[in-house]
């Protein structure tokens, strides 16, 4: 059976494509999954891929996933940067956990230059735009086969 991964987007990440473009760009979220999900086969993952804009919701999929012992590639968009609860769930999971940021969260306005989840995430992939979510991806495949 192959390890799973699970990739969560946070709140209006469902909007991508669509919300400021000039800072996300055109690409959607479902077209984000496709590639996400593609790849995954090819690395021998199984892909559970989601997003939901509320809070509680995604630390019940993070509790989910360590209770499945998944991997985590996490988007967590505005949750990085005020949510406890999140930053908590992510700390039980025992795989490797990866944080992507389509823009550069650091190139940013104040309020989005500190992501609590990065506290807890084992890296980080910030500015490079949804190739973030394949990076990330390739990334857990070789982790877990050096844990094996």
């Amino acid at each position: 059976m192959n390890p799973t991964v699970y990739v969560l987007n946070g709140s209006n990440l469902n909007m991508l494509g669509k919300r400021e473009p000039h800072l996300y760009g055109t690409t959607t979220l479902a077209q984000v999954q496709a590639r996400s999900e593609a790849l995954a086969g090819e690395l021998g993952l199984a892909c559970d891929f989601r997003q939901t804009n509320h809070e509680g919701v995604m630390v019940d999929w993070l509790q989910e996933a360590f209770e499945k012992e998944a991997a985590v590639i996490i988007n967590p968009a505005g949750f990085s940067f005020s949510s406890i609860p999140v930053l908590d769930a992510i700390k039980l999971i025992r795989k490797p956990v990866i944080e992507v940021h389509i823009t550069n969260i650091h190139q940013r306005d104040e309020q989005y230059r500190h992501s609590l989840v990065s506290l807890a995430a084992r890296g980080v992939i910030c500015g490079l735009g949804p190739q973030g979510y394949l990076l990330a991806l390739r990334a857990v495949a070789e982790m877990l086969r050096e844990a094996a």
